[in-house]
């Protein structure tokens, strides 16, 4: 399942249908709490509170710890990741490159700070520690494209087809500029 899939009350459905399938695959032994949390989170998308919930009382664990142990590692998230995922890397190389500039102008482009995701679901933003493209720093990532030498400047360039396409295309978008004429 889609993380865009996880809106609506029939996903809801899909939703707890697949929780309810991941807990059958695995015993009730709290050494099953992180490939669990994993699983759900593969299947989702993301860890929505639910899900947490549904695997602390499989594992008969109280909710408090399985948040716990969710929230100690960075691997998961709380939030569906946007249609667009961007990554922007902080490792050495890209920090030392303004990494951290890169990361401002994304936020202002995109409207959503470091670990959100927009309201419209279609751009999640963030950071990490290295993507492993030092030679191209500061390095961006949006889905699987890798955004090399970024600037600034560079960042609103990198976003266009993404917002086009989330507008409809440059088709569409060209007609409503010549609609403003």
């Amino acid at each position: 399942m889609r993380p865009e899939s996880v809106q609506g009350t029939s996903n809801d459905e899909q939703n707890n249908q697949a929780i309810a399938e991941i807990l059958a695959r695995h015993g009730k032994e709290k050494k099953n709490l992180i490939p669990l949390l994993q699983e759900v989170q593969a299947g989702l998308g993301y860890l929505p509170r639910e899900a947490l919930q549904r695997i602390a009382h499989f594992l008969e664990m109280p909710e408090v710890e399985v948040w716990g142990v969710a929230t100690f590692y960075n691997q998961f998230r709380f939030v569906p990741l946007g249609k667009f995922h961007t990554t922007v890397c902080m490792g050495t190389a890209c920090h030392l490159a303004g990494g951290q500039l890169i990361q401002e102008a994304l936020e202002r482009e995109l409207n959503v700070k470091v670990g959100g995701t927009t309201e419209d679901g279609n751009f999640s933003l963030e950071r990490v520690a290295c993507i492993g493209c030092c030679m191209l720093a500061p390095v961006a990532v949006i889905n699987d494209k890798i955004h090399p030498k970024m600037t600034p400047f560079k960042v609103e360039e990198s976003l266009i087809p993404y917002k086009q396409e989330v507008r409809g295309g440059p088709e569409k978008e060209e007609e409503e500029s010549e609609g403003k004429n």
